[in-house]
Order: structure tokens, then C-alpha cells, then sequence
């Protein structure tokens, strides 16, 4: 019998361990995905308390706190750090078997190097140990620790980007970028919030936005700016594709309507998201971006925590849109046209995993190795089942070897270990298959294959100096 977490942990024959340990263990990390708040990194944040750094944001924990039971003034609410974590202490053995139970030792033993479990019985003395730690573990630190050599934040296209000037100012060892994300600039169903962001957007570029060519305009100027701040990867949060037909016309009425408060109909809604995303997609092809799409999720279903907590408080889901068809023209209309970026694809409903892994290799160009890549698990789907499914379905339908690798899609400085997960996810599959006899014991070769979707592939692929 194994023990919980040793050095073999998730690793089951000896290529796996080999694999693990003599080639994917030491690679940096480039997180090219993730929530991590720019303002924290610049000021190279020193946290107080277990509890901040550990339980603020993360609606997953949040999300299992809330199965259990416990009342939301322990989760998000007034109830003092100790309480909070004592509270999640005592949660943690009921999420045995939810990736939140090795992503919770995980990041215990590393940074803190804590190796017993976490329970009530032992709640008091790990939240001390770990207190204990934190002055000597402010962001940089920790950042250091787990080798991260590259981030890219999310970051709205009204941003001033004041702290990754900052940061570039500074010339931290540790490179931080911003991702351009410009979901707000889509948000049409709501007029009442999208002329107030619009209001938002306006201050920022010293412009009135009184028209959708002005709208454009904006957009444009923002996306430059982000270029010379270092930025060369959008990012994309979406229901599903959208590439309906529109024309200047039909998206100006549409403008005008919204700007008088009125709501526009379905159709108008993914006519106008259709123009704006592919305006965007545009631009970046032409500066060298990669771009990236996160799709598929059903957010803030829970009305009644939506209006206490804001979005991202953990009541989000898996949709389940029709997505092959959209995502198909929408890509397909920017290639005829030679204006298709490097562009990943991260899928949230593990029904559609050979869709996307397909779709992928539909508009690969035969002049950039792994142009077009189906992105690693993601949000639900960034467990080892999940992991495993993706690695397979990419293996069985495309080119596992250019994968460009894990990231964290994290609003927390220790979620880190992600990458160690999945490095050891990785190497188990590969290592199973070389001791069942379906891939040759060549490990000089599947150790740079490891490496290279550890680390070298994502190095490659996204121009970030």
C-alpha cells in the first residue's frame, strides 16, 4: 500500500516516476492563464494570514463549504480568518475524492512543507504553522519558490495597466504581462450595465463612445496600448462561438438602440458579439497575439448570491450550447481571410472534448507547429479525470507532443502546485503506456516530449520578452 502524497504520488510504475522526477519535476512554469491580481504582484503583497491568501476568492472552496452546510458568514461573510479556515479545516475530509483534497495537501507541502492532513483535529496548529511562515513568503518569494518564470494576468481593456508598468519598470527577474480581455465590451444583453462600462471605457481613452465605429476605435487604441505594455495573448470568456453574418449598418442601429437603454433581441445580442470578437481577432493576428477561448460555461446562476457577492462566487456550471458549428464559421471566415492568430480552445463539458480536439486540426496552417491547440483541462474539468480526458482525446486526434501545457486559471499565489499535478497526470499516462507495451521505452525522446509540454512548447509558441 502507497502512502497519501509521497514523492510516487499519482505516479504508478517506474517510467512514470522517471519521467516525473528526472524531467518534469524541474521545469519553471509559464502560467499564461490565470486571475492573479496585478496590484498584489507589483506591491509584492505580504499576507497576514493563512486565511487571506488561502480562502479569499477561491469559489471552490466556497462552492464546497456551501454543500456541506455552513452558513455564508463563515465562507465570505464577517466571521473572523481563524474561524473561516477552521471551518474549511473541518470540511476538507468530506471533499475526499474532489480534486480540492489533493489540491489542499498539495499546497501545504509546498510552500510550507506540511505533510499531515487537514482536519478539524488539526486545524489550529497548521493555521499556525503556516502563519508562521507567511512573513518570510510575501508574492515574490513565492513566486520564486515554485519556479514561475512567466505570468500572464486577465486584464480589462479599461485598465490603466499601472502595475505591470510598474513591474516592467522595476525589471522583476519574474515576467508579468497582461492578457487583453474585453468580455465587458461584448456584454450587450444588459444595457443598463454595458453603458455604465461603456461610461468606464470612455474615461479611460479621453473619448466619447457615441457610436459602434467609435466603439472599434477604442477597442483598437486600448489593444495597442496593451501591446506596448508587453500584452501578446487575448483572452475570451464565452457561452458559446458566435460568427452570425453582420454588416456596419445592422451593429450601428444596434449601438444606438443600446446607448437609449433598450434591450436588443437575441439575434441583434450574437450579431453584435460576432462583429466585435471578430474585430479583435483581427487586430490580434496582426500584431502576432495568440488568442485564447474559455467556453462553455453557465455563470451566475444563483441570483440571490449574485446580488450579495458580485460574479465569481461559485455559482457557476457547465452549459451546454452547440458549439461546432459557430466555432467552425467563426474560424473559418478569419482564415479565408488570413487573419487566424495562434488561437487555444479550452472546453468546460467533457461531451464536447473530441469536438474541440477535432475542430483543432481543421485550420492548422503547416507553418506553425501547434497553431491551433485544444487547451488543458479546464475549471470543472482541471481534475485528474478531467486532465486524463483531455490528454487522451488530444492524443487520439491531434499531436499531444505540441501541447502547450497546464495553467493555473487562478485567482490564488498558491495555486501553483496545479502544475505539479498535472505534470504528474502527464507522466503516469506516458509511463502506463511505455510499461504496457504500447509506446517503446525510449526515454531519452518521451522526456523531452515531457518537457517540452511542461514548459518548452508554451515557451515557443507565445512571442512574451
Amino acid at each position: 500500500m502507497r502512502n497519501f502524497l509521497d514523492q510516487d504520488f499519482l505516479l504508478q510504475t517506474r517510467t512514470a516516476q522517471q519521467l516525473y522526477h528526472e524531467y518534469a519535476a524541474g521545469m519553471p512554469i509559464i502560467d499564461y492563464h490565470n486571475h492573479l491580481p496585478p496590484v498584489e504582484i507589483a506591491a509584492n503583497k505580504q499576507f497576514r494570514t493563512m486565511t487571506e491568501i488561502w480562502l479569499k476568492g477561491d469559489h471552490y472552496k466556497w462552492r464546497a463549504m456551501r454543500t456541506r452546510g455552513i452558513d455564508e458568514n463563515y465562507i465570505t461573510g464577517d466571521a473572523d480568518d481563524y474561524t473561516k479556515f477552521k471551518v474549511w479545516a473541518e470540511t476538507v475530509p468530506y471533499t475526499m475524492r474532489n480534486p480540492l483534497y489533493h489540491w489542499t495537501h498539495l499546497e501545504l507541502k509546498k510552500p510550507f512543507g506540511i505533510t499531515g492532513l487537514l482536519n478539524a483535529d488539526s486545524a489550529e496548529k497548521i493555521y499556525r504553522q503556516c502563519n508562521e511562515q507567511l512573513p518570510s513568503l510575501p508574492v515574490h518569494a513565492l513566486l520564486e519558490q515554485f519556479k514561475v518564470e512567466v505570468l500572464c494576468t486577465t486584464d480589462d481593456p479599461a485598465d490603466n495597466l499601472e502595475h505591470h508598468l510598474a513591474l516592467k519598470q522595476k525589471g522583476m527577474g519574474i515576467k508579468v504581462f497582461p492578457a487583453f480581455r474585453p468580455d465587458k465590451a461584448m456584454a450587450v444583453e444588459d444595457p443598463v450595465a454595458y453603458n455604465a462600462y461603456l461610461d468606464h471605457l470612455s474615461a479611460a481613452s479621453d473619448t466619447s463612445i457615441s457610436s459602434y465605429q467609435l466603439l472599434l476605435d477604442v477597442l483598437k487604441k486600448r489593444h495597442d496600448f496593451f501591446h506596448e505594455t508587453g500584452c501578446r495573448v487575448s483572452d475570451h470568456g464565452l457561452e458559446t462561438m458566435y460568427a452570425d453574418d453582420f454588416t456596419l449598418a445592422e451593429l450601428e442601429a444596434s449601438f444606438q438602440k443600446i446607448r437609449k437603454g433598450e434591450k436588443l433581441g437575441e439575434q441583434a445580442v450574437r450579431q453584435f458579439k460576432s462583429a466585435t470578437l471578430h474585430f479583435i481577432c483581427e487586430w490580434n493576428a496582426a500584431r502576432g497575439w495568440a488568442q485564447q477561448f474559455h467556453i462553455g460555461a453557465l455563470r451566475n446562476n444563483n441570483t440571490r448570491l449574485l446580488q450579495r457577492l458580485g460574479a465569481d462566487a461559485g455559482v457557476d456550471s457547465i452549459g451546454d450550447w452547440s458549439v461546432a458549428q459557430p466555432m467552425s464559421a467563426f474560424f473559418n471566415r478569419l482564415d479565408k481571410e488570413n487573419k487566424l492568430a495562434k488561437t487555444i480552445i479550452y472546453n468546460n463539458n467533457p461531451s464536447h472534448n473530441a469536438v474541440y480536439a477535432t475542430m483543432i486540426g481543421n485550420f492548422q496552417d503547416g507553418i506553425t507547429p501547434g497553431k491551433i491547440q485544444f487547451g488543458s483541462g479546464w475549471w470543472f474539468l482541471d481534475q485528474k479525470d478531467g486532465m486524463e480526458q483531455q490528454i487522451n482525446t488530444l492524443s487520439n486526434m491531434g499531436l499531444l507532443s505540441l501541447f502547450v501545457g497546464m495553467i493555473t486559471d487562478s485567482r490564488s499565489f498558491l495555486s501553483f502546485p496545479r502544475h505539479e499535478y498535472f505534470r504528474r497526470i502527464l507522466c503516469n499516462l506516458i509511463g502506463n503506456d511505455v510499461e504496457n507495451g504500447e509506446l517503446p521505452h525510449d526515454i531519452k525522446w518521451l522526456g523531452k516530449m515531457v518537457q517540452d509540454i511542461c514548459y518548452y512548447n508554451a515557451k515557443r509558441y507565445f512571442n512574451l520578452q
